[in-house]
């Protein structure tokens, strides 16, 4: 990987699935000066676990680079389309083991959180038996742990909950913790699909490519069906390890 990194910013959200990255990552593409991916490393993630086949799986190996090294490579050079700001919607269940982690230390590393109940019941809809792997918090806590223990710093962790409730408070708390001034173009966005969508957005994106600003809160909850006990349980720790981090 590069030793030293070309001038821009790049934000690197991990988040886990069924939780607000989309939305947000259409408040990050509202802004003049930022450029942003959607999800880099879907592609190598579809590959290597081609048992759990999900809706695109096709359309997404076809249209998009399955090799993590050639994607690191990139997700870590010049900002696309000479712009200040690189936003990367990461899903961090998509860093499978072999894929290495020293090229993400290139990157601003931020969290987006959700509480693991609603995201494990939300997951039930496509995939009947989610693990804690699979809504990324096992990689979440491993990443935010990297991250402090390199840096000596904490990074930014923000709930999607907490983003609901108060869109523009908690995303100038983000931008300045990451050091990027704040914009008010990150409350609202015109409807519609985008260029920089993975090729799966017509699979996974109906609700959000109607929204044109950030939703009401949402009601959140801890209960699960019995079958997903075990998993929460296993969930919850790491996600109060983060979330006492988390920017309000």
């Amino acid at each position: 990987m590069k030793a030293s990194q070309p001038t821009g910013v790049r934000i690197a959200m991990w988040s886990g699935p069924r939780n607000l990255s989309t939305t947000l990552m259409r408040s990050w593409g509202a802004r003049s000066d930022a450029f942003v991916t959607d999800e880099p490393l879907y592609a190598h993630y579809l590959r290597e676990t081609a048992d759990r086949r999900h809706p695109g799986y096709d359309e997404t190996l076809a249209a998009h680079d399955a090799d993590w090294r050639r994607v690191a490579d990139w997700l870590t050079g010049p900002v696309p389309g000479g712009k200040r700001v690189w936003y990367q919607k990461h899903m961090a269940h998509h860093l499978l083991p072999q894929v290495e982690r020293d090229w993400v230390d290139g990157l601003t590393n931020c969290f987006l959180i959700r509480r693991p109940a609603a995201v494990l019941v939300s997951m039930t809809e496509f995939f009947p038996d989610p693990r804690p792997e699979d809504i990324g918090l096992p990689q979440q806590v491993e990443l935010f742990r990297r991250e402090r223990q390199r840096t000596g710093r904490t990074p930014a962790v923000i709930d999607s909950c907490d983003v609901l409730r108060d869109p523009p408070g908690v995303l100038k708390q983000l931008c300045e913790r990451i050091g990027v001034a704040y914009d008010d173009a990150m409350l609202s966005w015109p409807p519609g699909l985008r260029e920089t969508d993975g090729a799966w957005a017509p699979f996974w994106y109906k609700k959000v490519e109607q929204t044109t600003g950030f939703g009401p809160p949402r009601e959140e909850f801890d209960d699960v069906p019995d079958n997903l006990r075990p998993v929460l349980e296993a969930c919850l720790p790491l996600y109060e390890e983060l979330a006492q981090h988390r920017l309000k």
